[in-house]
C-alpha cells in the first residue's frame, strides 16, 4: 500500500513537471514569435463613447475620433464608422497618419464586404474633401452581421484593416 502511495507521488510530480516545462516553453515561443503585421482585426463595435474610450486605452490604440471601430496599422489610423439609413448603410473611413492624425486624401481604397447569407460585395470608396474621409453606401438590408476588410493603397504602401457591424 505504501509503495502505491510513493508510486503515485512520483507519478503526480514527474506530471507536473512536465506542465511546468511546457507552460514556460509556450510563453517563451509566443514572446519571440510576436511578428508585427499590417492587417489587424476589430470585431466589436462600442456603443457608447466611454465604451470606445476604454476599450481604445486598454488595447493602446488611439480615441476613436468619430465614435467608430478604430484599427492602428504601423503609422496609420484606420476608423471604420457605420451608420444605418432606410436605404442601406452608409460608411465612413477615415485614413490618417501620425500622431497629429493628418487625413490621407490619395490613397485607393477598396471596402470587400461578407453579407450575413455569405454573398461577397467588393465596393471602391470616393474621398470627400469637406469630411475628409472615404464614403461608400452599402444597399443591402439584411440582419446580422457583416464582416468588412478595408483594402488600402497608399502610395504603393498596403495598410489594410477588418471591421464588423450588425446590422
Amino acid at each position: 500500500m505504501q509503495s502505491l502511495k510513493l508510486g503515485f507521488v512520483i507519478l503526480a510530480s514527474t506530471g507536473l513537471l512536465f506542465l511546468g516545462a511546457c507552460g514556460n516553453q509556450a510563453s517563451e515561443s509566443n514572446s519571440n514569435s510576436s511578428v508585427p503585421t499590417s492587417e489587424t482585426t476589430t470585431k466589436t463595435e462600442p456603443t457608447t463613447k466611454s465604451e470606445t474610450v476604454a476599450k481604445t486605452e486598454s488595447s493602446g490604440h488611439s480615441e476613436a475620433n468619430r465614435g467608430g471601430q478604430v484599427v492602428e496599422s504601423g503609422a496609420y489610423h484606420l476608423e471604420f464608422v457605420p451608420e444605418k439609413e432606410d436605404n442601406g448603410t452608409h460608411i465612413d473611413f477615415y485614413i490618417q497618419k501620425g500622431d497629429n492624425h493628418e487625413a490621407i486624401p490619395n490613397a485607393k481604397v477598396t471596402a470587400q464586404v461578407q453579407i450575413p447569407d455569405g454573398s461577397q460585395k467588393t465596393l471602391n470608396l470616393t474621398y470627400d474633401k469637406e469630411g475628409k474621409h472615404y464614403t461608400f453606401l452599402l444597399p443591402e438590408k439584411a440582419s446580422g452581421e457583416y464582416q468588412v476588410k478595408m483594402l488600402v493603397d497608399v502610395d504603393g504602401k498596403k495598410v489594410d484593416g477588418r471591421f464588423s457591424f450588425k446590422n
